[in-house]
């Protein structure tokens, strides 16, 4: 199958993390995924939620939203409705699961890590970039917390990266732009470690039912794709946590 943008089917799109993008965060990055650019700050509080408190555990969590025109339109800020957009609150909350599966929250000690996640322009896949830029955000904040004297050593298992795989014209291809997503007969998000254990999975047969085989394909592809992605995380942030 021909993809609109010339690259094979397994083809990911160009992809590169700033380092140290924001200032003021303890860990910043601007991930760019071809057209999509995600910022991702990571903030480091002392303390945790109420739930956790007296636990000797820390938390991570994640704030995700999209800038009025990272769009081809202008959308409006949440703040204009009063409440946090479904879309937003779903995808941040994926977000936050996906951190929080590859650090050891006993080793954090009692604080908690935010990452907010900002969409400074939109090309499909804007959760899976935000989650793989997210991770080289957090350790980049956990990177200065063992620089502070504050941990001995990054609380973390494995690296996490996400990538989005679909059926166009009955073809799987990888890593999904806008153009290929809204038209895509399958749809699916994967999210994985280092060494190609699934985190998560989102997917749905938007066209149509899909086999067992489509299946299999696009997890082929999805572990080839996130290998390539951890690639370029080690690149950015390897010297902190290999």
């Amino acid at each position: 199958m021909a993809r609109h943008d010339g690259r094979l089917p397994g083809e990911i799109r160009p992809v590169s993390i700033v380092t140290d993008f924001i200032r003021y965060p303890e860990g910043s990055v601007l991930i760019s995924c071809g057209n999509t650019k995600v910022i991702c700050n990571a903030t480091v509080e002392e303390g945790v939620p109420s739930f956790l408190k007296g636990k000797g555990r820390g938390w991570v969590t994640a704030e995700y939203s999209m800038l009025p025109r990272a769009t081809a339109s202008r959308s409006p800020r949440d703040i204009s409705k009063l409440k946090l957009n479904g879309r937003s609150a779903e995808i941040q909350r994926l977000i936050g699961r996906a951190l929080r599966s590859v650090v050891d929250l006993d080793g954090l000690g009692e604080r908690t890590i935010t990452v907010d996640c900002d969409v400074i322009q939109a090309d499909g896949g804007t959760r899976c970039a935000s989650i793989t830029g997210a991770f080289c955000a957090l350790v980049l904040a956990l990177g200065r917390l063992r620089q502070q004297g504050a941990l001995a050593d990054l609380p973390l298992y494995s690296y996490v990266a996400a990538i989005s795989v679909g059926v166009i014209e009955e073809a799987p291809v990888c890593d999904l732009d806008y153009q290929e997503d809204s038209g895509a007969q399958v749809d699916f998000n994967f999210i994985m470690d280092d060494e190609g254990n699934l985190i998560e999975l989102q997917g749905t047969g938007e066209g149509r039912p899909f086999s067992k085989r489509e299946l299999d394909d696009m997890y082929f592809l999805a572990q080839n794709g996130i290998r390539q992605l951890i690639g370029v995380q080690r690149s950015a942030i390897g010297h902190l946590f290999r």
